[in-house]
């Protein structure tokens, strides 16, 4: 039997299912892992396409960004593109597939990269600074296309009718999770994401400090509120209890306590995400058939899956 939660499809070659949708480009983490073993999950970092509300809304711009760029270019030909890529960290799995999406090679496309600082050179500096020599033969600056480079403040903001939530994750350094609440439902992309350490006392965002102190919630009871309610939510999971016993700091997360914060947040939809790049098939699968197992014990309704490379799902609440 088809799980509910795998009831996604491979879109066709001009987009989505719908105007209302998000898929799958890249779900894995650390570093891209193509072989025989990871055909039916996928190799490539994270990347997911977000289309609700009349925008292109793109999370992460790991390795899976280059086959989202040649889709887009065979999907809008010579119109014009305009695109806003979401960044939550500047790690390299997650900015890798920037200088290989073929749009920002066209004149008539408009990108707009939004994230927040992570280092001291700021952010700018360091997605720029992975296009120069002696790393890539072209420089974002000698780009045909739009490219705008926007630091973000405030960890509210809309992109046009999506109205954006920003929250900081449980990972080294700064990295930021997203709520998109649109007007065709709800996501909420955590792609880095360790629930059982802690990373910093105080959040590295100031915003997301101030709403620490005056909650007078813990980390973990914060998450759930902000998670509350999400239609889908895709989430680090990397590794199994077992394994996480001898990772735990490393910024990862463990997919029985993932399971737990959708549960508890009444996540309609659960997606585990950020694949280890040592996981074939063989044990997603069974990490996620042990998830199900674990709603499934607590009597749970959270539909679960393991996100796959390629599948498109509908953003619609019915």
């Amino acid at each position: 039997m088809t799980h509910p939660a795998s009831e996604g499809r491979l879109c066709p070659k001009t987009g989505c299912l719908s105007s209302q949708c998000f898929r799958f480009w890249g779900v894995r983490g650390s570093v891209a892992t193509p072989g025989a073993g990871t055909v039916k999950y996928g190799g490539n970092t994270s990347c997911v396409e977000v289309r609700a509300g009349g925008q292109i809304i793109i999370l992460d711009a790991g390795t899976g960004l280059r086959l989202l760029g040649r889709s887009l270019i065979q999907e809008f030909g010579t119109r014009p593109l305009d695109v806003t890529i979401l960044l939550t960290h500047t790690h390299w799995d997650h900015i890798q597939g920037l200088p290989y999406f073929a749009p920002i090679y066209q004149p008539n496309s408009r990108i707009r990269i939004l994230g927040y600082e992570g280092t001291q050179k700021g952010l700018a500096a360091v997605v720029s600074g992975q296009m120069e020599s002696p790393y890539f033969p072209i420089g974002l600056d000698k780009l045909p296309s739009t490219v705008t480079i926007e630091e973000q403040r405030e960890i509210d903001f809309p992109i046009g009718p999506v109205a954006v939530h920003a929250r900081c994750a449980n990972h080294p350094g700064t990295c930021m999770g997203y709520r998109l609440d649109t007007p065709e439902g709800s996501l909420a992309f955590f792609p880095d994401n360790e629930t059982g350490y802690a990373h910093w006392t105080v959040p590295p965002h100031p915003g997301c400090a101030l709403m620490l102190r005056e909650s007078g919630h813990t980390p973990r009871a914060c998450l759930q509120q902000f998670l509350h309610g999400v239609d889908a939510l895709i989430m680090d999971a990397q590794y199994t209890a077992e394994e996480y016993a001898a990772h735990r700091g490393w910024g990862h997360g463990c997919v029985d306590d993932v399971v737990d914060i959708a549960l508890e947040a009444e996540a309609r939809r659960l997606f585990l995400f950020h694949h280890d790049p040592d996981h074939d098939d063989a044990q997603i699968a069974q990490m996620e058939a042990r998830a199900q197992a674990q709603v499934s014990t607590r009597h749970g309704k959270t539909v679960v899956a393991a996100a796959q490379e390629g599948l498109c799902f509908d953003l619609g609440r019915a």
